[in-house]
């Protein structure tokens, strides 16, 4: 489907105007427009593409008008629009079976990083993603340690068909295991051998999941939402069942909300089976995630 360059600069005007009608961030349309008509990031910053005789859109200019009053009427995520979602470097497919990877998240595999590089960590052997959703955390690892053998696990199969997906669109199908299940469950045969289990669970209390905001409420799971009544019930039971799992001097690490730091930092140091914690903030200063080795 082709249109003019010109044809598309006024749409993208007028979207412009609904953006900001609507509070949504501009950048969105540049996001869409990336996706949907091939366009670079300067061709859409200085609107040199105006010029253009003709640009392939993905889809009609119709069509993406109603796209884009799905965006603004029912709130739906651009991520989800496009069916792409960008982490670290790489291009994952979403939908709504899978909670939209979020740039804090990176921060995970740097850390899990760091730790093999500064504590030692047996790069070579076995690394989960429990609760993988899109695949990312699991690509993210088979990425960043490529000797180790990366386990995906996800309740939801929906879920685990989209992270397959992706790891094979990645090139990383061959070095991921997926299993469906809860936790650690389908990996019985992996106790006491797993190097690191980096996980971002469920953590926002279930009083809290409603009130956020409706691009979240309306359309992400809610199963990869939902932590319980304070929050930390899936954390909880990661820092209970993990010790079977890990071998000594294995990584516990798990992406959680502001303001449970504290709470997870004692769940660790009281349980007696981890040493070493250590809470990192995100790039916004935020306490985000938790660290601990298994003794």
């Amino acid at each position: 489907m082709f249109v003019s360059g010109l044809e598309l600069w006024q749409w993208m005007n007028q979207a412009k105007t609904e953006a900001i009608a609507y509070d949504i961030p501009l950048a969105e349309i540049h996001w869409l427009l990336q996706e949907l008509a091939g366009l670079d990031r300067l061709a859409l910053r200085l609107e040199s593409f105006k010029d253009l005789p003709k640009i392939e859109l993905k889809l009609s200019l119709s069509e993406l008008a109603q796209l884009w009053q799905r965006r603004l009427q029912e709130r739906v995520p651009v991520q989800y629009l496009t069916g792409v979602a960008h982490w670290r470097n790489f291009s994952l497919k979403v939908t709504p079976a899978v909670l939209i990877p979020r740039p804090e998240t990176e921060l995970l595999i740097d850390l899990a990083v760091e730790a093999v590089n500064s504590y030692g960590v047996n790069p070579k052997s076995h690394w989960v993603d429990l609760g993988t959703g899109s695949g990312a955390i699991a690509i993210g690892l088979a990425c960043a340690l490529p000797n180790a053998s990366v386990y995906a696990v996800d309740c939801s199969s929906e879920a685990l068909a989209v992270a397959r997906l992706n790891a094979e669109n990645l090139g990383f199908g061959s070095r991921i295991n997926f299993y469906q299940g809860l936790w650690w469950e389908p990996l019985a045969f992996l106790k006491g051998q797993v190097s690191g289990m980096v996980s971002n669970p469920p953590y926002i209390p279930s009083s809290t999941v409603l009130t956020l905001q409706p691009e979240v409420v309306r359309h992400e799971p809610h199963l990869a939402l939902d932590g319980g009544f304070d929050g930390l019930e899936c954390i909880r039971h990661l820092v209970e069942t993990a010790p079977d799992y890990l071998e000594s001097g294995g990584v516990w690490l798990v992406e959680m909300m502001a303001g449970q730091a504290e709470a997870v930092a004692d769940m660790l140091q009281s349980h007696g089976s981890y040493g070493k914690v250590q809470i990192f903030s995100d790039l916004a200063g935020v306490d985000r995630f938790a660290l601990a080795y298994r003794r």
